[in-house]
């Protein structure tokens, strides 16, 4: 159903059994898949392409051009899966021509009030991103990623798959798989356990991560003696752990 107060753009592309609120707008180069809701007062600008059963809240702002001052409106984007809920006065800004030109977020992700994604972003999938969130330009969120209430992430951060970061934390370095961290600068204090329970994660792998974490942590090791300690364990786990350290641009929180 599309209320009559809404404003439709003509070049938008609707999919089937949508609803739109009051005052909501929906612009140019807008695809919408089906089963989404629209509430009142929101803005969805294009290009951006939004997936299947997405549930935007009222006054949020998808797909507004970003805040980066060398962006001279050229055509960037902004990819959406399925089945995300985006909670009242979220903002998700397009990316920019000096990355890929995209901001994606994948599918089944919560993203609470006044969370804001900022240009460039990569969010995965079944993320909760907590109330007034903020991450800054070209942060990756991996898959199954908790971020507390108020935290704000650096531009360029990796936060690794499965990890937890606490309410009001600062974040200025990536953040390996499976790790719990908090504080302003985010410091490493033990593994997910819980979540990875959840997850239903085997007792083994659960036993690897949570060693592989002593090694690299607690035993005061040299990164490079922390990480070939790491490479024997033999654990996809532990591996994928060494892989995400490995691959860091920034550096991981120690």
């Amino acid at each position: 159903m599309i209320d009559p107060l809404a404003f439709i753009h003509p070049d938008a592309t609707l999919g089937d059994n949508i609803t739109v609120g009051p005052w909501s707008y929906i612009g140019a180069d807008v695809t919408l898949g089906d089963d989404c809701i629209i509430e009142s007062h929101v803005v969805i600008k294009g290009p951006s392409t939004i997936g299947k059963g997405n549930h935007f809240f009222q006054f949020s702002s998808v797909g507004e051009q970003c805040q980066d001052k060398k962006y001279a409106g050229e055509r960037t984007q902004l990819i959406m899966g399925d089945r995300n809920t985006v909670r009242e006065g979220v903002t998700i800004h397009r990316g920019t021509i000096q990355d890929q030109g995209i901001t994606k977020i994948g599918s089944d992700n919560l993203l609470m009030a006044n969370v804001h994604v900022a240009h460039d972003c990569v969010i995965g999938n079944q993320c909760i991103l907590a109330n007034s969130v903020n991450l800054a330009g070209h942060v990756e969120v991996d898959d199954f990623v908790i971020l507390g209430g108020m935290v704000g992430v650096h531009q360029f951060v990796k936060i690794g798959a499965h990890s937890f970061v606490g309410a009001t934390s600062f974040v200025n370095q990536d953040v390996p798989p499976f790790v719990i961290c908090a504080g302003q600068p985010c410091v490493p204090r033990g593994i997910n356990t819980e979540g990875l329970k959840r997850r239903n994660f085997e007792k083994e792998s659960i036993l690897a991560i949570r060693r592989g974490f002593k090694t690299l942590y607690k035993q005061q090791l040299p990164l490079d003696e922390a990480l070939i300690q790491l490479s024997s364990v033999g654990d996809e786990n532990v591996d994928s752990f060494v892989s995400f350290i490995q691959e860091s641009n920034r550096g991981i929180i120690r």
